[in-house]
């Protein structure tokens, strides 16, 4: 199973920052179990949006041609729960200083202002096209954005 975590890429600055949306839905199959009749959207999956969502901007960036695989949590802290109808909004910023393909990153996941999620975490860059079609990511990339329009 495959969880697509970001539903709404608002801005992006090219090798810099990226900011998108979570809408966490009911429909959630992962808050069936987390927790049974007090469903909170767990932790790991604010993670790993964050980390999706620096796949997209290395992916723009590189004019598709690489993705963001993560490595190492460097600090991850969490403040309050994501629940059911929340809109989280992400910003990841890349913080200079790597060497070769390793990047750094820094992020924070909010509802109205309020933290939920804030991390800083490295990675390396490995080819998009070992693990997806660039063009297709493309397309979905431009869905993200809103680039272009559904007839």
């Amino acid at each position: 199973m495959r969880y697509l975590l970001i539903d709404h890429i608002i801005e992006w600055q090219k090798g810099e920052q990226i900011r998108g949306i979570k809408n966490v839905a009911m429909t959630e199959d992962f808050l069936e179990f987390h927790f049974p009749k007090s469903p909170i959207m767990p932790g790991v999956m604010l993670l790993e949006a964050i980390t999706q969502l620096t796949g997209w901007l290395e992916a723009a960036s590189s004019d598709f041609q690489n993705w963001f695989l993560i490595s190492r949590v460097l600090k991850c802290s969490f403040y309050r729960f994501a629940l059911p109808g929340d809109q989280v909004e992400f910003e990841v910023t890349r913080i200079p200083g790597e060497t070769g393909d390793t990047r750094t990153y820094s992020a924070i996941g909010t509802v109205k202002g309020a933290k939920k999620i804030v991390a800083e975490f490295e990675g390396t860059l490995i080819p998009l096209a070992d693990i997806e079609d660039p063009e297709d990511q493309r397309r979905f990339f431009s869905l993200l954005t809103r680039e272009s329009r559904l007839s």
